[in-house]
């Protein structure tokens, strides 16, 4: 799947990722692969300069870990990350509800 693809929804994506963890930017694009079944195959071109501003945005914070004892900036979910993620999560169940029922060939009320 090219990122194309994913504007508008990269961010919601990475929030997911982070939930409940810490990861560092290569873990975050691996995370993304394994739980897409390797759909996404994001490039860090991509990924990292999103990190970037979503730590701007008060959503991630980050810190420098030793990673399999390599020095590696670790991002996490802030509060605001959480409550974004939320709010994006609830718009995506919208967003499918209503798409689903669009595409999904239901036949519509008949009109008077």
């Amino acid at each position: 799947m090219k990122a194309d693809a994913l504007r508008g929804h990269l961010d919601a994506l990475l929030l997911a990722v982070l939930d409940g963890r810490k990861l560092h930017g290569y873990a975050i694009i691996e995370a993304l692969q394994a739980r897409s079944g390797g759909a996404l195959d994001l490039p860090t071109g991509t990924v990292y300069p999103a990190l970037r501003r979503l730590e701007r945005a008060g959503f991630l914070a980050s810190e420098w870990d030793v990673v399999s004892g390599r020095k590696r900036r670790t991002y996490r979910l802030t509060r605001a990350g959480q409550k974004s993620l939320a709010a994006e999560r609830a718009e995506w169940q919208q967003f499918t509800t209503v798409i689903g029922a669009v595409l999904g060939g239901q036949a519509w009320p008949a009109q008077a």
